[in-house]
């Protein structure tokens, strides 16, 4: 329900930390977003890494920060959506239940599959996955949620769509 930190804008993930309770003292918050920030360069700078990024509607629509700055953060998905490396995939208000409902995570599949790890994010901070049992779980979570999910085409026109509605 958020949209994939890796493409969070500064000011985006400004407004997400600024909702914390109780409050991140401001040091945190900096040190944070400068991390946050330089997670992008794993798929800005090498296009053979790829990435796919599974969005709920709900998190396009949220106008975290202000509409200037939801606007901007739709703004920066429509441009790395055009990366060869990177796919969005929304998943729509129509769909009919996803079993990651409210589940912020990341799964890294590394080059051999027994260092693959799943981070589950949360108020307190990031849990880490790596046994096999969990992965395999995890795994068939993210493909149950694309099969749901819009096609990077119709996905990029449904963003464009609510950034036009902004």
């Amino acid at each position: 329900m958020r949209i994939p930190g890796l493409f969070q804008t500064e000011d985006h993930t400004r407004a997400l930390f600024d909702l914390f309770v109780p409050a991140l003292p401001r040091l945190e918050v900096e040190l944070r977003i400068a991390h946050r920030l330089a997670r992008h360069a794993v798929v800005a700078s090498d296009p053979g890494v790829p990435y796919v990024g599974l969005i709920h509607e709900a998190a396009l629509r949220l106008r975290m920060g202000g509409r200037r700055v939801a606007k901007a953060q739709l703004s920066r998905l429509l441009e790395e959506s055009e990366r060869p490396n990177v796919s969005l995939l929304v998943i729509p208000f129509a769909a009919e239940g996803f079993p990651m409902a409210g589940d912020t995570m990341m799964y890294v599949a590394a080059a051999s599959p027994h260092l693959d790890t799943a981070e589950v994010d949360s108020p307190i901070g990031a849990v880490f996955f790596d046994s096999p049992t969990q992965l395999a779980n995890f795994r068939r979570r993210l493909d149950l949620v694309e099969q749901v999910a819009l096609n990077p085409s119709e996905s990029r026109d449904l963003i464009l769509e609510i950034a036009d509605e902004l």
